[in-house]
């Protein structure tokens, strides 16, 4: 991915801009067609992934599908998108394990932010697994504060469980986006 789909200083702005996607990648809206692929991605990515089902339950629900996709046309990374009254809530954001560290996420997550402020909603909301400290640093980075603890959230290994750290990052309506 070319260097101009980020942006210029490791800082985040307060209210992400829409990316202008450079060397053929692009942006898009998740649908039916993506599903496969992305279970596919979602598989290789985590030890108890959604399932297929879930992703489509999720986009007949209303729920907002986003994708990214390299020149050559190959799903990298997908995020879905829940709002809910006064707030959008980050429901699955993930990039294909053979692609990560490469900034997809960052800019995925810009994407999702600003979808919400076009949306009208100036909070978001997600859960993380404590011990993912990679999404827990680019949260973080994007200006997500933790608000609590959900106990025993996450399935894990052995039939045991994991709590999830609920973030939250709020802006004021009037901070530009695109």
């Amino acid at each position: 991915m070319s260097a101009a789909l980020l942006p210029e200083s490791s800082d985040w702005p307060a209210v992400p801009v829409m990316p202008v996607l450079a060397d053929g990648w692009m942006l898009g809206r998740m649908s039916a067609l993506d599903l496969q692929a992305v279970a596919e991605i979602e598989s290789r990515a985590y030890s108890h992934p959604w399932t297929r089902g879930n992703f489509e339950n999720s986009l007949k629900s209303g729920h907002i599908g986003l994708t990214l996709r390299d020149p050559a046309n190959q799903l990298v990374a997908y995020a879905v998108l829940m709002p809910v009254v006064d707030e959008m809530h980050l429901l699955n954001i993930t990039v294909d394990p053979r692609r990560q560290r490469q900034g997809h996420g960052r800019l995925l997550l810009a994407v999702a932010l600003a979808t919400a402020h076009a949306h009208n909603l100036y909070t978001m909301l997600l859960e993380v697994r404590p011990s993912n400290a990679s999404a827990l640093t680019l949260y973080q980075q994007a200006g997500f504060a933790e608000i609590g603890r959900r106990k025993g959230y996450y399935p894990a290994m052995g039939n045991a469980r994991e709590d999830a750290l609920v973030l939250r990052r709020a802006w004021h309506p009037d901070e530009e986006s695109a």
